[in-house]
């Protein structure tokens, strides 16, 4: 039997619902339980596919080929569990299916409202593909009282309703600011917040209670009062040094321990925290410290590359090193010169990206490292601009470019319009809708022997997922190999470049996925942890 819990925020949206549902899934897995996450969005947007970094975020890649919220990346760093397409879902996807059902007449003429078909479909989505989990944790995007999320709450309010109190939770997530004029933390806000909650018919059970500072057992005890719940589930929810912290901090304030008391579960044994205790010693502790240089276009919002981020800091963690990251917009690089902003990292990374902006500055980002001997990572877009330079500078093709930026004769970066997915042949039109035509999700690569990849992933074949439109054009293979790239990763039938690396540098690798997808905390991923060594290897030359 599974039980469902449901995440919802009050008072102000980035409370960091999606850091508690992750680290809940953790605790509930470090107690021997099966869990699974996923994320209602209130939006219209089918996808985030289409959104801009820069209002929303990062788009995080399932291996399935979901182009989904950020917060799932923190579901799979957390928890280790790969995320699928059914576990992320907005009110545009539902919107438009229930539509689609209307024009194929499946309603067979009835009047199609929000109640029942929109909250149906939503009950629906909740509670289909699973597979034995012992736990499924719903959070709801937004905040409560957003007309948006309404359709939302309606239906996980129907749903505890349809499957019984027994097997339902509700979590409320809220703030309790802290008023330095007065002295005290306010519990106004949470009351009215709850207050919000019950007026749709929905009383949670466990309050999560973000704050600055402490609170006094007389706060918590009038916040159980006013909200009707027992002061033991008031929680305390403070800020923390390091995300990797929370799972710790939760247990101790006995979140865990409440969750499972209400389904009736044993509380004991205790979890298992000593491998979360560990990553935070070696975060507050660390051997040493890198600077790396993240020379990207969305550098205005760091959310756009929170899971770049994460598996920087995861390769700190492996090499026991503190990484400092110095975000630069890659425009600054297009005047001649700028580039000694660079001087001085032991590392530069250049990530994904869409359009023309502030290519040139990615390229001379690329041509500095190569120059300096400063260890390299090029990420999707980076390794697309990692050959480019390579090609204009060493390989004889002076004007190669993307055909991304316009039609070229030398366009050493085209558009895919066909690729093998399984068995089958997608097909792409330049024309076509933005969303969701990218070459989404995992696939197979292969490693050339004897290359410095294989070396890292220790394997011939990896699978790694990817997000994008254009591709290296093989038939500019003999030029980019006399500019000194070596084709070290390839798909399995040959035709599209996968990996590049060069021999005549210390770390310079240039990758067409996302390989930020896949690394955890507790596993991080070889890519990251082998570029950290060659950070530290770099500064200790300096």
């Amino acid at each position: 039997m599974t039980r469902f819990i449901f995440i919802t925020g009050g008072v102000v949206s980035s409370l960091g619902k999606g850091i508690a549902s992750s680290a809940l899934g953790a605790l509930l897995q470090a107690r021997g339980y099966k869990v699974r996450l996923r994320k209602l969005d209130p939006y219209l947007n089918v996808d985030p596919g289409t959104m801009s970094p820069t209002q929303h975020g990062e788009v995080y890649v399932t291996d399935d080929g979901a182009e989904t919220d950020l917060d799932l990346g923190h579901y799979e760093r957390f928890t280790g569990v790969a995320s699928r397409q059914s576990d992320n879902v907005t009110s545009g996807k539902i919107y438009s299916g229930v539509i689609a059902k209307e024009r194929r007449g499946d309603y067979l003429g009835a009047t199609v409202q929000v109640i029942p078909h929109v909250t149906d479909a939503i009950k629906e989505f909740i509670t289909a593909d699973l597979h034995g989990e012992d736990f499924c944790l719903c959070e709801i995007g937004g905040t409560v009282g957003d007309i948006e999320s309404l359709p939302f709450v309606e239906a996980i309010r129907q749903l505890r309703n349809d499957l019984g109190s027994e097997t339902c939770l509700f979590i409320h997530v809220t703030l309790l600011p802290y008023i330095k004029s007065a002295g005290e933390l306010k519990t106004k806000p949470t009351q009215h917040s709850v207050k919000e909650l019950l007026s749709v018919g929905i009383q949670p059970e466990i309050l999560l209670c973000r704050a600055e500072r402490a609170i006094p057992e007389g706060e918590r005890k009038k916040i159980a009062l006013f909200c009707n719940i027992k002061p033991e589930c008031v929680i305390e929810a403070l800020d923390v040094d390091t995300i990797y912290n929370v799972p710790v901090k939760y247990h101790e304030q006995g979140f865990d321990e409440q969750v499972v008391r209400y389904f009736n579960l044993p509380t004991e044994p205790k979890p298992n925290l000593t491998p979360w205790k560990n990553i935070v010693q070696r975060v507050r502790e660390p051997e040493g410290e890198v600077t790396i240089a993240i020379v990207g276009k969305y550098t205005s919002l760091l959310d756009s590359y929170k899971s770049l981020a994460e598996a920087l800091a995861h390769g700190g963690i492996a090499n026991n090193v503190r990484v400092n990251l110095n975000w630069i917009d890659s425009q600054v690089f297009e005047n001649a010169d700028t580039l000694h902003h660079l001087e001085g990292v032991n590392g530069i990374l250049v990530p994904g990206g869409f359009g023309e902006r502030g290519t040139e500055g990615k390229i001379r980002a690329a041509q500095f490292a190569r120059e300096k001997k400063i260890p390299y990572f090029g990420i999707c877009f980076g390794m697309q601009m990692a050959v480019i330079e390579a090609a204009r500078n060493l390989g004889g093709v002076p004007h190669a470019t993307s055909s991304e930026f316009g039609a070229s004769k030398d366009a050493v970066v085209g558009l895919m319009t066909e690729w093998i997915k399984g068995n089958q042949l997608e097909k792409r039109r330049q024309d076509g809708d933005l969303g969701g035509t990218m070459r989404l999700g995992a696939y197979p690569c292969d490693l050339s022997k004897g290359s410095k990849v294989r070396e890292i992933y220790g394997t011939d074949r990896i699978s790694e997922r990817h997000r994008h439109r254009y591709e290296v054009n093989i038939n500019y293979k003999p030029q980019l190999e006399k500019a000194g790239l070596t084709f070290c990763g390839m798909s399995p039938d040959g035709e599209l470049p996968e990996m590049i690396e060069r021999a005549d540098h210390p770390w310079f690798i240039g990758v067409q996925f996302h390989p930020e997808l896949k690394s955890k905390p507790l596993d991080p991923h070889p890519l990251f942890r082998s570029f950290i060594e060659a950070a530290v290897a770099q500064a200790r030359l300096v």
